[in-house]
């Protein structure tokens, strides 16, 4: 076995409920100010309602910034560092999707360290120290929490990654109450998206390890078994907390052994036709399985019981089944299914063909080398 190293969130916590006893977790780390960063959406909504009216009945101060966007553009960061700086804070939330907790996580360094943030995109650029940090998804996807990532659109058509230690949080706090309720396509985009981590994290070439598998199958099984039940019933909060274990389980494994060329295909496509992610990541994901099943047909058959548990035949043959079982998974939870059905025509295939070639961070974990005909065929298949 090769030597790895496997690096985590320091503390995870599961509790229904959890988000209104958020004041313990911030009084424990010594701090009494706390910059909530989340989106217009979910404090409308009234989501933060438990968690800011029980910091505001232990004296802790609370400072809401509410402007993240969905893929968050670096004024949007920027804003909130800016926030957090005016408000003096000494810990930062991020509360809700990956969007909002990714921006809390470089709101948390870049207040804290005096970074720049051109300087830290890209692996172990950002150095530290950060603010204190808790995260708190409020949907069952990214696995944010668990991750050492924070995606950032720079410009039209491009996202950069910041990488790096630094930002994985104090505490992930994992509570199913907040994501009861949740629509189900945003429910069927999210797990799927994290079904994604689970299976791209299992067959990356680079940094695979036996802890980061492991993990994947358990988040596959998880995943897989509850999607159906959370986006027919919405309170189903059993099926709920196995979705938001699931999508952490899966963050953990490829925050360690890392995402390639789904990820990588999906980026332009969110970055470009604003698509959500994980529906992004959806509408490319059988084409990618196949293009791979040249080097990784094993791997791809090792993971095909998990959801299919009556799947048989040679390797190759379930490999494809599992291809066949994602890509239709999709149409079955009422999502869209071909680029065509997100505005995407064969004259953008070239372009977004061009942008995925820059996700160099992730193309070197593929499986399969892929070059850029190989891209253009792939958002071909998918249209």
């Amino acid at each position: 076995m090769k030597s790895f190293e496997f690096h985590n969130t320091r503390s995870l916590v599961v509790e229904r409920g959890g988000a209104a006893k958020l004041h313990e977790r911030i009084a424990a780390m010594g701090c009494s100010s706390v910059l909530i960063v989340t989106d217009p959406g979910l404090l409308a909504a009234g989501v933060l309602e438990g968690a800011l009216a029980g910091l505001a009945n232990h004296g802790l101060r609370a400072t809401v910034f509410s402007d993240v966007q969905a893929d968050p553009p670096e004024h949007v960061i920027l804003a909130a560092v800016a926030a957090a700086r005016t408000a003096e804070v000494d810990c930062v939330v991020g509360f809700g999707g990956g969007s909002s907790m990714d921006a809390a996580k470089l709101a948390a360094l870049l207040a804290c360290s005096g970074e720049q943030i051109a300087e830290v995109y890209g692996v172990n650029q950002a150095k530290g120290p950060r603010l204190p940090l808790i995260l708190v998804p409020t949907t069952a996807g990214t696995g944010s929490e668990v991750t050492p990532i924070s995606i950032v659109t720079t410009g039209v058509g491009e996202k950069k990654g910041v990488v790096s230690p630094v930002l994985l949080p104090d505490v992930a706090l994992l509570d199913a109450e907040l994501t009861l309720g949740l629509p189900s396509q945003v429910t069927a985009a999210t797990g799927i998206d994290a079904m994604v981590h689970a299976v791209e994290a299992f067959t990356s070439k680079r940094l695979k390890n036996p802890i980061s598998d492991c993990l994947s199958r358990e988040a596959l099984s998880l995943l897989s078994g509850s999607i159906r039940r959370a986006c027919v019933d919405g309170g189903d909060l059993e099926a709920r907390e196995h979705m938001l274990i699931g999508a952490c389980l899966a963050g953990m494994a490829f925050a360690n052994a890392p995402v390639a060329a789904v990820h990588a295909l999906a980026y332009p496509i969110g970055a470009r036709f604003h698509v959500p992610h994980g529906l992004s990541n959806s509408l490319v994901l059988a084409p990618v399985i196949r293009f791979n099943m040249v080097s990784a047909a094993g791997q791809y058959a090792e993971l095909a019981p998990i959801v299919m548990p009556r799947a048989t035949g040679s390797e190759h043959q379930k490999a494809q089944a599992l291809a066949k079982y994602l890509g239709d998974l999709a149409g079955d939870l009422g999502l869209p299914t071909r680029l065509r059905d997100v505005g995407i025509s064969d004259l953008d295939v070239n372009l977004l063909a061009c942008d995925a070639m820059k996700q160099t961070r992730l193309l070197i974990n593929n499986p399969r080398e892929l070059g850029f005909d190989d891209a253009v065929s792939l958002y071909q298949e998918a249209l």
